[in-house]
């Protein structure tokens, strides 16, 4: 006897809401985005050499290099002559030793604002410009210092700028410039003055005393005089005479005490001139062959003869 039986019955799936659906169905779109094959293995490669216009910019800058090294250690663009123009006062020789320790340097290697300092600091010179060519040539010009004052010793004629340099010289037997006739002329006998040189600076206050002094009108001193020359010694300090008609005042040491002020030193000058002009007043200046006003309130004369 044979039993029969009944087939079981699925179970059932329970039912998605469509919430669930929606999210099953991103969850699946992102895993398929995130599978995505990448790019072919030659792309990247290319992706990574540099391109062809940075590879010949690269090639250029090399290039540059070389021709620069070439160009500073090789025979080419080397300074091959040295000239100047502008001088007047100016050592020739102190221009050429300077411009000459330039040659065989290359063009590129010249350092032409170091050149132009050097230059200015010359005494007369007070500006200088520089330049270099192509043509190897090294060139140069200098603007000189005007001339202030004429400044002679025993030996030498020299010439200053206003601030008080000395920066030429020339033997006092040589002809002087004629250009120069109008200038201050300061005959300084002293002993020290035998060591003054070019490059050295006059003091200030002798040097103002010095110009004050030149710039007397003898008009001022009642003197027919149509000029006066000054001097300066060890004994007497300032001193001016006049060729015609013939006559010599000792002014006395200035600029020297550092007591006295420069408004005391313009008074006791104001009071010598004053001196000078009664005396001139009261006696023929003719007559007369040596003042001293050192002391302007005691005036000592010595007629000639």
């Amino acid at each position: 006897m044979k039993l029969k039986t009944q087939p079981r019955p699925l179970p059932k799936r329970p039912a998605r809401s469509p919430r669930a659906g929606r999210r099953l169905a991103a969850s699946s779109q992102r895993g398929r985005q995130a599978r995505r094959p990448g790019a072919p293995m030659r792309r990247r490669f290319v992706g990574r050499l540099p391109s062809l216009r940075r590879l010949l910019a690269g090639l250029g800058a090399v290039a540059a290099v070389a021709v620069l090294i070439a160009l500073l250690g090789g025979p080419w663009l080397r300074v091959t002559g040295v000239a100047w123009a502008g001088q007047h006062y100016t050592d020739v020789d102190d221009l050429r030793d300077l411009l000459d320790a330039e040659r065989g340097t290359s063009l590129l290697a010249i350092d032409t604002a170091a050149l132009r300092e050097r230059l200015e600091e010359l005494p007369s010179v007070a500006r200088a410009t520089v330049s270099a060519s192509l043509t190897g040539e090294l060139s140069a010009t200098v603007e000189e210092r005007p001339v202030a004052f004429v400044w002679e010793t025993a030996t030498v004629r020299f010439l200053g700028a206003e601030d008080g340099t000395i920066f030429a010289g020339e033997p006092r037997e040589a002809d002087p410039d004629p250009a120069l006739a109008a200038l201050p002329l300061i005959r300084d006998e002293r002993i020290v003055a035998r060591l003054v040189t070019i490059g050295d600076v006059i003091p200030a206050a002798l040097l103002r005393t010095a110009l004050d002094v030149g710039a007397i009108d003898p008009a001022r001193l009642g003197s027919t005089a149509t000029a006066l020359t000054v001097r300066l010694d060890d004994e007497y300090g300032f001193r001016i005479a006049a060729a015609t008609p013939g006559w010599e005042v000792a002014l006395g040491v200035f600029g020297l005490d550092p007591r006295e002020t420069t408004a005391e030193a313009d008074d006791r000058l104001e009071r010598q001139i004053t001196a000078v002009r009664t005396l001139f007043a009261s006696r023929p200046e003719a007559e007369v062959g040596w003042v001293d006003v050192r002391n302007p309130g005691k005036v000592y004369f010595r007629a000639k003869g």
